[in-house]
């Protein structure tokens, strides 16, 4: 693939509102588990766009299912059904525990809804009950109620007033959850793996003690897979590692590979909204649900979750003999996402030196100062594993000899 180069300068980056810092390069073109600059330099990317792209770049599915849907139908109005939108939304409840599906354009906006069923349901069912309590540094999103709902630490001051309603209970420990529990207690919500937290597991123990809490007190039980859903931690969906049945759930990021789509899905007897409770001009747009059917199918073809395991146990390998060669914390996570623990804030520092790594660079993210997230593409090869293993060796022992 040759890209033609153009200098950085040329890019009108000055209109851009700041919102984080970001290299000088400008990112022109992709291929699976590529990315390609201005420069015609090449990246192995192992962000994907946060868990976004979970077919990798320009996937031929989604691609042949965006063309296609672009010259039948893009938006009809969501006063409407769709062919795409209900295709998609069968798909969904067919591999799920769930039975209903309300289409959004974001995770946030799906987690916004989610808020909004719950304190709907709490009005009808649980004399007005509205507060959900969610978990120190979960994070559910960049709206006000979402950052509200989130226990990111610092998040309570950017934007104050939060949205109340949103008590904090610590992961893992089953009594401070249960200590928050009150008569205006309408939900818990939580992530089954913390991915900004710093990809931190909920214990198997915990998920299942909170889903007999919440049933024992008539609450729902939400959990956010906008991170670890569609596949990510080789099962279709996060929850099914635990055995559970929740009451409602979110997706986002993979679910449509790329482009702008999410979902809120529940259960037969939570499905409360009534006409003008909940709407949004693009939501269950045909063109973004023809792609999302094409990443479902993908997803669910025979064999794809196996190798999403496979890789995931690769991709674990490679960390643990890692950090027993260079002393390191160990790794965490749960099929393609995972952490490895660096014990000491070195991560920012080896995230900027893999991207500028010649004359291939390397994508990598640190979640916390002390970290490094991996976040492939699900279809990565097992060549390509090995070689961030390769880059990322060289990359430790560099900065074993700077020490």
């Amino acid at each position: 693939m040759t890209v033609p180069t153009q200098p950085f300068s040329s890019y009108d980056i000055d209109s851009l509102m700041f919102i984080t810092r970001r290299p000088d390069i400008v990112f022109v073109e992709g291929q699976g588990s590529w990315l390609i600059d201005n420069n015609g330099k090449r990246y192995l990317d192992f962000l994907q766009g946060w868990a976004v792209n979970a077919l990798g770049h320009a996937n031929p599915g989604m691609l042949a299912a965006l063309e296609q849907q672009a010259r039948r139908l893009i938006n009809p109005s969501p006063a409407f059904y769709n062919d795409q939108m209900a295709k998609l939304a069968g798909l969904l409840t067919q591999h799920s525990v769930f039975d209903k599906v309300f289409f959004t354009n974001s995770g946030a906006e799906a987690n916004e809804g989610a808020i909004k069923l719950a304190r709907k349901w709490g009005r009808l069912k649980k004399k007005g009950a509205y507060q959900i309590i969610t978990m120190d540094h979960s994070f559910h999103g960049r709206t006000i109620a979402t950052m509200s709902a989130s226990g990111k630490p610092g998040w309570d001051t950017i934007y104050a007033p939060q949205v109340p309603g949103f008590p904090k209970a610590k992961l893992n420990d089953i009594g401070s959850a249960e200590r928050l529990i009150g008569e205006e207690t309408v939900a818990v919500m939580l992530e089954p793996i913390q991915g900004e937290g710093g990809v931190i597991p909920v214990t198997h123990e915990f998920m299942r003690e909170l889903r007999e809490l919440t049933q024992k007190h008539g609450l729902l039980l939400i959990v956010d897979e906008v991170q670890t859903g569609c596949g990510r931690t080789g099962k279709l969906f996060g929850y099914e590692h635990f055995g559970i049945t929740p009451d409602i759930m979110t997706l986002g990021k993979g679910i449509g590979g790329g482009v702008p789509l999410a979902a809120l899905l529940c259960r037969e007897e939570f499905a409360v909204f009534e006409a003008g409770d909940q709407g949004g001009t693009y939501n269950g747009n045909p063109l973004m649900c023809a792609v999302g059917v094409s990443v479902i199918e993908q997803l669910t073809a025979p064999g794809f979750l196996e190798s999403v395991q496979a890789r995931g146990k690769q991709l674990q390998t490679i960390l643990l003999k890692m950090s027993a060669e260079f002393g390191l914390q160990g790794e965490r996570g749960d099929g393609l996402l995972r952490a490895l623990l660096l014990g000491r804030d070195v991560g920012v520092q080896i995230v900027d030196e893999a991207r500028e790594l010649s004359p291939e660079g390397l994508l990598l993210n640190a979640a916390k100062p002390d970290l490094l997230r991996f976040m492939p593409a699900l279809n990565i090869s097992a060549e390509e594993m090995d070689k961030m293993g390769a880059m990322l060796h060289g990359l430790l022992l560099k900065l074993a000899v700077n020490a």
